[in-house]
């Protein structure tokens, strides 16, 4: 066997072994952007969710509510949009070296999630004026005890759940190669965000970001992480022109029907609604494939009836159909245009006429 094949093979095995085994984890670029937002007054991320950490927050922060970064900051959020999941992506395009905040990965990444109109450099100096002025490393590791208790409980109540090698081959029929990570995010209270990332010569990487809310009734709620890793692996389905093609007219369809309880959600657009409604329906698939019946059931409860996504059942029954079909559908591209038929046909049925998908 050649020595780059061996090698290859190793990375494999350690990868493997790695998402297998994944722990929940603190991210001081995750801290450091969600306690930026906080401090520029991002709704998303001002709520007082996190008991002492919130106090603690406030009183090291509040005076550099003025900081020429933070006004840089609220402008590029009113220019461009900039929040939530958008946040989320910066925060693991970055690392700290040395006390020094750096872009890693592929900037492209960044500009097609939503930051293609930030001068990234600009804002990356600014970044670290904040950073260094209000001495965000001293408080991230005076916090470091509360974090890791937390973590330590997460792990025990949440992370004996996840099985990060079922999303490769649910969705593609391959072996995972993926590395994942679970962070959470201790100012994002009830908020929580995908992510994904991908560095030269490494596996790619995606992300779970959950917020910290210890009060919270979803504190420790398996289907979470398992929403936003899903993400990763169901968005890029619809970026791709031919699948966007197939799903738009039934994508516009589903948003007119359910429009007033999507912009609750801030869903404002038929994409959204897809891809929330595939995400939500794997998760329960997810349950049923693990033996977790009792979650599955509940979880179909609440899409349905508490979250406004009646047609969850339709949802969940095509992609299981799917797996127990795989030697017709390798993979959950190929089953795609079967979901917007089934869709179609949800839609058709409240409509009370049947109408064929346009093709």
């Amino acid at each position: 066997m050649k020595k780059k094949t061996i090698i290859t093979a190793l990375l494999l095995i350690l990868t493997l072994g790695a998402s297998a085994q994944i722990k929940s984890e603190v991210s001081e670029t995750v801290e450091l952007m969600g306690i930026l937002s906080r401090t520029a007054g991002f709704q998303e991320f001002s709520d007082d969710l996190a008991g002492q950490y919130s106090k603690d927050t406030e009183a090291w922060f509040a005076k550099f509510v003025e900081h020429p970064t933070v006004a840089f900051y609220k402008d590029i959020r009113a220019q461009y949009g900039i929040g939530y999941e958008r946040v989320t992506n910066m925060a693991v395009h970055l690392d700290i070296d040395k006390g020094k905040v750096k872009l890693i990965g592929d900037r492209a990444e960044l500009k097609n999630s939503g930051w293609q109109n930030v001068d990234l450099d600009e804002f990356v100096k600014r970044l670290n004026k904040f950073y260094a002025d209000t001495r965000f490393h001293e408080f991230y590791e005076q916090h470091k005890p509360f974090y890791d208790e937390f973590l330590k409980t997460y792990d025990y109540n949440v992370m004996g759940y996840i099985h990060p090698e079922w999303y490769s081959r649910f969705y593609n029929g391959s072996e995972p190669t993926e590395r994942f990570h679970l962070i959470i995010g201790f100012t994002y209270g009830d908020s929580n965000n995908s992510a994904s990332r991908q560095l030269t010569d490494q596996p790619r990487e995606v992300f779970a970001v959950c917020g910290y809310n210890p009060n919270g009734q979803f504190s420790f709620d398996t289907s979470l992480p398992l929403h936003e890793f899903n993400h990763s692996f169901v968005n890029p389905l619809l970026d791709k022109a031919e699948n966007a093609k197939t799903m738009q007219e039934v994508g516009t369809g589903l948003f007119q029907l359910s429009q007033s309880v999507m912009q609750l959600l801030h869903y404002n657009n038929w994409h959204i609604v897809i891809n929330e409604s595939l995400v939500r329906a794997a998760v329960i698939v997810y349950f049923y494939e693990h033996g977790y019946n009792k979650f599955a059931v509940n979880t179909l409860t609440i899409e349905t009836l508490g979250k406004g996504f009646p047609w969850m059942l339709d949802v969940v029954t095509a992609l299981r159909f799917y797996s127990a079909h795989r030697d017709q559908y390798p993979t959950l591209n190929d089953f795609y245009p079967e979901i917007a038929r089934c869709l179609n046909k949800y839609i058709a049925d409240r409509n009370g006429s049947f109408r064929p998908l346009s093709q």
